[in-house]
């Protein structure tokens, strides 16, 4: 698959994970938005709580391969017709906070599960701690994981509404894209 982006597209490698990461994304946080409709303790409430932090390394995994691909595709693009710099400015800043939270938030959830001396499960595997139990540093660690999270809602509320509304009242190409080719 090429990884080459047109003058009017990203490449199909891009589409897909950006729209696979949206996917994986929903899934990180219906899990733990899910897991309260089960009693603490028992074993679907561990298992939604499993899955978060599994859907959410996959993330991390995910949001690596994009940016490397993303360095490596070469240039945007274009938008037409041409937003203001002050709208391309915007996007800039969202676009590397989107990618910040997609960088952090595994990373602080791997950290917070190290410091709790919890097991950090993959798929099958057990991944290493990154830091020594430290119950009271794991604590504020999730209060920033949790609060982040938060904010993560508005984020990509904001991203995805940008985009539609490129789409339907700007009428640019924005949205087409990083839609596939009919």
């Amino acid at each position: 698959m090429a990884i080459k982006n047109t003058s009017t597209h990203y490449n199909k490698f891009s589409i897909t994970l950006h729209w696979l990461m949206l996917l994986v994304l929903i899934a990180v946080y219906a899990s733990i938005e899910l897991r309260v409709l089960f009693d603490k303790g028992t074993e679907t409430r561990d298992l939604f709580k499993m899955w978060h932090f599994m859907l959410g390394l996959s993330v991390l995994l995910l949001v690596t391969i994009r940016l490397f691909i993303r360095l490596k595709s070469g240039s945007k693009p274009l938008i037409t017709p041409r937003p203001a710099k002050w709208q391309t400015m915007a996007a800039s800043i969202t676009h590397i906070a989107l990618y910040a939270f997609m960088f952090a938030m595994p990373l602080a959830g791997w950290f917070m599960l190290s410091l709790f001396d919890a097991p950090i499960p993959f798929y099958g595997f057990e991944l290493p701690a990154l830091a020594a139990k430290n119950t009271d540093l794991a604590k504020q660690i999730k209060y920033i994981h949790e609060t982040t999270g938060v904010l993560g809602y508005y984020l990509i509320a904001l991203h995805a509404s940008a985009a539609l509304l490129h789409h339907y009242i700007i009428k640019d190409n924005t949205l087409k894209r990083m839609l596939f080719k009919k």
